[in-house]
């Protein structure tokens, strides 16, 4: 069952570190057989209150490689660098 990492980044307050973060995530991403579905466009809110700023997705085959990335050793130093960069939030959820 395929799993997905979503994330809004709601407020960019460091782009020069989210660029730096950009350059060097998906080779750590590849490394878990994860690809990128979604990075930011145009979105359209069809129900509810809900305001998505900059949407990304990052598929997986299942959700256990999508939490060995999120917590892996070579994400840990990238994902402190992407939250000292942004405000956001994020989820990991299980697909079809």
């Amino acid at each position: 069952m395929s799993a997905y990492c979503l994330f809004d980044n709601l407020e960019v307050h460091d782009p020069e570190k989210l660029e730096e973060y950009k350059s060097k995530v998906l080779p750590v991403v590849e490394k878990y057989h994860g690809k990128y579905v979604v990075l930011g466009g145009k979105t359209e809110v069809v129900e509810g209150r809900w305001q998505p700023v900059h949407l990304v997705m990052i598929e997986f085959p299942d959700v256990e490689l999508a939490r060995q990335w999120y917590y892996s050793e070579e994400y840990r130093e990238l994902k402190a660098l992407r939250l000292s960069a942004v405000v956001s939030n994020g989820a990991i959820v299980e697909g079809l």
